[in-house]
């Protein structure tokens, strides 16, 4: 591990393709030019003190909070949000330029090094590459404060209202640069608006935090003191993420992210009934990975664990964009929920899933897992059957028929009448 650090060439950030490594290192270049170019100012004391009530509260949240964002971070079928925009946000409205990178670097630094010792999981680039673009949206916010005419939010309180349109301008400036500039970095960029920008829960979580920061910012202006006001209702929403989370949970398999069979099959009565009640129609597609056990076998079982993780992500690139759900049944075996589509277009879905598979290449330590393959099972409603277990059933029948008659293919059950 501690190689890592001091090897350049065994960093992770070499693995992740082109275009992710030139975008990473241009935007951290980028941000750390801005940072030098920053033009020098005479630093007071109250500064200072802010600077380090900031920090001091940051590295406190963080480490009250590494179970919500740990949990957060897992479960997140987008990108990950996380809460240190308060602290940012406020430096934002607070410090001058210089001091606004001085506590960003202070804040991801710390998360480095307790990702490092304790996660274990996320590459220290990945950091950086975070803390470049979260001080790069910082400066686009401090911008529209500086195109406004203000210095901080100590001068925005005497320009009333205007001042107030202006660090509401600011924030949403911080939120929209925030989210375009993690794109770029991310290896796969999903085609769904969820997959790109996160949910809707996800985002209000990061208004959420961009508010409290600019309400503590209003706080330290008058009182340096008052930022340990921002704790107790930051951690109250760290609790309330949790809660979610265990909500969630129940819904969701731990292995992969993606439904469990308690959840999917919830969902699944919940459309049955709605295409019942709506004449609709839908589809259930049954997969099962063809010859897994070689994989745990010849690799062993933290790889088959890494396959099955890129097959569900594989899964769910694959499906419509919308309304579709995708389910793990335990061992090498998938579900998808196909709500308002017909056997016209359910075996092009199902084919492009098999086709994708075939196609996946699964990278484990020095190794490279390929060659894998898929056999499915296809059943619409209501002509397989007008009950959930009826459709499984028929799902699962021509599942079997794929197995039995060479495996790697799809199989619509009414093939088989």
């Amino acid at each position: 591990m501690r190689a890592l650090l001091v090897v350049p060439r065994r960093w992770v950030l070499w693995r992740q393709g082109l275009r992710v490594i030139t975008y990473c290192l241009v935007s951290e270049a980028v941000a750390v030019a801005l940072a030098l170019r920053a033009s020098p100012v005479a630093v007071d004391r109250r500064t200072m003190a802010v600077l380090a009530a900031l920090l001091v509260l940051g590295v406190v949240q963080a480490e009250a909070g590494r179970r919500v964002e740990r949990n957060q971070r897992r479960m997140s079928v987008g990108p990950h949000i996380n809460m240190t925009s308060v602290w940012t946000f406020a430096g934002v409205l607070l410090l001058p330029p210089v001091l606004l990178a001085v506590l960003v670097g202070g804040l991801y630094l710390h998360l480095a090094v307790r990702s490092w010792y304790r996660l274990q999981r996320v590459p220290a680039s990945r950091t950086v590459s975070n803390a470049a673009i979260i001080l790069l949206s910082c400066y686009a916010a401090q911008g529209v404060l500086r195109l406004a005419g203000l210095e901080d939010i100590r001068s925005a309180v005497t320009h009333g209202w205007f001042g107030t349109f202006v660090v509401a301008a600011a924030g949403m400036t911080f939120f929209v640069v925030n989210a375009l500039l993690v794109l770029p970095a991310r290896r796969e960029v999903g085609r769904t608006p969820t997959a790109l920008f996160g949910t809707w829960s996800d985002n209000g979580l990061e208004v959420a935090t961009l508010c409290l920061g600019a309400l503590t910012a209003l706080a330290v202006a008058t009182l340096p003191g008052l930022a340990v006001l921002a704790l107790p209702p930051l951690l109250l929403l760290h609790r309330t993420v949790l809660v979610k989370q265990l909500e969630v949970a129940v819904r969701r398999d731990e292995k992969t992210g993606l439904y469990n069979t308690g959840g999917w099959r919830a969902l699944a009565e919940r459309t049955l009934a709605e295409a019942a009640r709506h004449g609709d129609t839908f589809g259930l597609l049954m997969l099962d990975l063809d010859h897994f056990k070689q994989v745990n076998d010849t690799y062993g079982h933290l790889a088959g664990d890494a396959v099955l993780r890129a097959v569900a992500k594989t899964i769910t690139s694959a499906v419509r964009s919308r309304g579709d759900a995708v389910g793990r049944f335990g061992g090498e075996e998938f579900v998808v929920l196909l709500p308002g589509i017909g056997r016209p277009d359910i075996g092009a879905v199902a084919e492009h899933i098999r086709r994708a598979i075939a196609a996946l290449t699964v990278p484990v330590g020095q190794l490279t897992i390929t060659g894998l393959s898929v056999s499915i099972g296809i059943a619409v409603y209501p002509t397989a059957g007008t009950s959930l277990p009826r459709l499984l059933d028929a799902a699962d029948t021509a599942l079997y028929h794929a197995k039995a008659t060479g495996r790697n293919k799809v199989v619509h059950v009414a093939d088989l009448v």
